[in-house]
């Protein structure tokens, strides 16, 4: 964690620009404050931006990310919403009086760092991955009118592992709770995995279900819903769960 920090810093002290990526599906709880508050400090320019937005079918929340957040909404593997994107950064770049101004990317694991970077050059230049913690070191990559500069993703020190799980900061795999995690992604959006996985149910009785039917089973034909936890926390990290 201290050399992601150490990489952060360095590229906020080199970057004329800032990109903060959120995740669209969790843009209040994919904000990084200590970051924020990093560029604010440096008085550098912060563009936010919410991507993701092809997994949010409800447009009314993608609404509510905009206006809470102040963020871009966009795709980076539709393309949407880049070409404003683009714009912001010629445009602050004009107002700085630089030619090809630097535009640091920075934003938790997983929120779709490199696939921005790979949308803005306009072909894949940042190595991706659906899982987190990917990119391992600072990346330079060379677009027409600006330079982009990838960097690992980074979570503040102190936030609880359930959390940092809903929002794909850290992988499925290495999440010590899954329970705990797909019960706080089903609070916090009613009916999203009963609707996509065809199963009824509240909580407890769901993933009993959904344990049942994908045959996740320990001796004696018991729910194992510690793996069924873990097997739905995969398909949201990896964008097969759309909020609907």
């Amino acid at each position: 964690m201290t050399e992601f920090w150490k990489a952060v810093n360095r590229v906020i002290e080199e970057a004329d620009i800032l990109i903060e990526v959120l995740d669209a599906r969790n843009a209040e709880q994919t904000r990084n404050k200590e970051i924020e508050n990093k560029i604010k400090k440096a008085g550098k320019k912060i563009i936010v931006i919410a991507n993701k937005s092809d997994l949010v079918e409800n447009k009314e929340k993608l609404r509510e990310a905009q206006t809470k957040t102040g963020a871009i909404i966009v795709s980076a593997t539709k393309y949407s919403g880049m070409h404003s994107l683009k714009e912001r950064i010629i445009i602050e770049g004009k107002r700085m009086g630089l030619k090809k101004p630097k535009v640091g990317v920075l934003g938790y694991p997983n929120v779709g760092k490199s696939s921005v970077i790979n949308a803005l050059k306009g072909k894949a230049s940042a190595p991706v991955s659906a899982y987190s913690g990917f990119t391992k070191g600072i990346r330079n990559v060379s677009a027409k009118r600006f330079m982009l500069i990838d960097t690992p993703g980074v979570m503040p020190y102190k936030e609880n592992t359930s959390m940092h799980a809903t929002i794909g900061a850290l992988d499925f795999s290495k999440i010590k709770d899954p329970e705990l995690a797909v019960f706080e992604i089903m609070n916090e959006n009613p009916g999203i995995m009963q609707n996509h996985y065809e199963t009824k149910g509240e909580y407890e009785e769901f993933i009993e279900e959904f344990a049942k039917k994908r045959h996740l089973l320990t001796k004696g034909a018991v729910p194992d819903t510690k793996r069924a936890a873990t097997t739905i926390l995969r398909d949201w990290q990896t964008g097969k769960i759309k909020i609907k």
